[in-house]
């Protein structure tokens, strides 16, 4: 398992599932002689990308950062379709760690697309049940209304069975949500109502900047997925918050890539410090 240490924040990637996606979706426009030199590809043109919860303690307090792709929530067609190898041990990470689902005191989902949301519920003989019973759910006003009635688009990836049973749980926020050293901010961009997620621990931060961030390979602001619903407010956003960053020398950290948990870069763009996946 791998792990980051702040200055009094241990975070911990747990092993969420991983799929395998078509690299002409994942990089957009981007001619694919440019992607390519950025990010590993297999024979069918497909990226592996990992989509490994970030999982906190503080103050006596659980958080998770997005919930993965779940377990048996995906048909052997959609498996095919998003070249599903692995799906999600979320539990039995959280158990190494002392931690079972009922413990988790926060989730701060960036979004609610299946590939992030579907570990937020398991089925129960014939019906949905939430896994985190006793957890809050942080998600912008906005997108919470996108997943309850997805547009023609976006019914795709915004399920039901995703949502149904922890209702009840979800509180929503309109521009940001603070709590201890937790900051949401809504961006939009990726979906319309996508989040970033800051971390301030006295004299170190992270800024984990969701999909619209998706992997270290998209740091040029112009590149973005084929997924986002509005690519130029990902793009505006990005050239924000990537110098943002920059500026306070703050850890990128990533849900989705397969090389790097963390890293940092540069004025120059370079990578001046990095955390690899083990």
């Amino acid at each position: 398992m791998d792990t980051l240490r702040l200055d009094t924040i241990t975070i911990h990637w747990l092993n969420g599932g991983d799929t395998n996606m078509d690299g002409g979706a994942i990089f957009g426009v981007v001619p694919k002689p440019l992607w390519s030199k950025k990010y590993a590809h297999n024979e069918k043109n497909q990226v592996k990308l990992r989509t490994d919860p970030l999982f906190i303690q503080w103050e006596g307090k659980n958080f998770l950062i997005d919930a993965g792709i779940g377990k048996s929530k995906l048909t052997d067609k959609q498996k095919k379709n998003y070249g599903v190898t692995k799906e999600s041990q979320l539990e039995a990470d959280l158990q190494k760690l002392g931690i079972y689902s009922e413990d988790v005191d926060y989730i701060l989902m960036t979004h609610m697309h299946f590939d992030h949301a579907c570990g937020l519920t398991s089925l129960e003989g014939e019906t949905y049940q939430s896994i985190y019973p006793n957890a809050k759910i942080i998600t912008s006003k906005i997108e919470w209304g996108e997943m309850k009635k997805p547009n023609i688009r976006s019914r795709n990836t915004y399920w039901e069975q995703n949502w149904t049973a922890i209702k009840n749980q979800v509180e929503t926020f309109e521009e940001e949500w603070t709590y201890g050293p937790f900051k949401m901010i809504y961006t939009g961009g990726h979906s319309d109502g996508h989040s970033i997620i800051l971390i301030q621990d006295k004299t170190k931060v992270c800024l984990h900047m969701g999909d619209i961030l998706p992997t270290h390979a998209h740091q040029n602001v112009l590149w973005v997925t084929a997924y986002d619903d509005y690519p130029i407010d990902s793009i505006r956003q990005k050239q924000k918050w990537i110098q943002w960053g920059v500026d306070h020398k703050a850890w990128f950290t990533f849900y989705h890539d397969n090389i790097y948990r963390a890293l940092k870069w540069n004025g120059d763009g370079q990578i001046i410090e990095s955390l690899r996946i083990e």
